[in-house]
């Protein structure tokens, strides 16, 4: 739960004040040796996305070999639906 509050922590950073509720996909790199359960973690970025100031946000993991553990992208809904 730790490294999912840190990684919503880093999220709400880097939108800046009131860019959170447009999050809609957090996207990790998570190595089989980072020291962690991806099915937990994404478990727990789900359940805290889901809630304010969120909402609607999902997590997105990629799993490769070594210790990585990255904040790989964030993406937001920036109110254009031609995209």
């Amino acid at each position: 739960m730790s490294v999912a509050l840190e990684v919503c922590r880093m999220a709400e950073e880097r939108l800046g004040p009131g860019g959170s509720g447009r999050l809609r996909l957090v996207g990790l790199v998570v190595g089989d040796d980072a020291g962690l359960e991806p099915d937990n973690l994404s478990f727990c970025l789900d359940a805290l996305l889901a809630q304010p100031p969120f909402g609607e946000a999902r997590a997105r993991l990629q799993r490769c070999g070594g210790d990585v553990l990255r904040l790989d992208f964030l993406e937001v809904d920036d109110g254009d639906p031609d995209h």
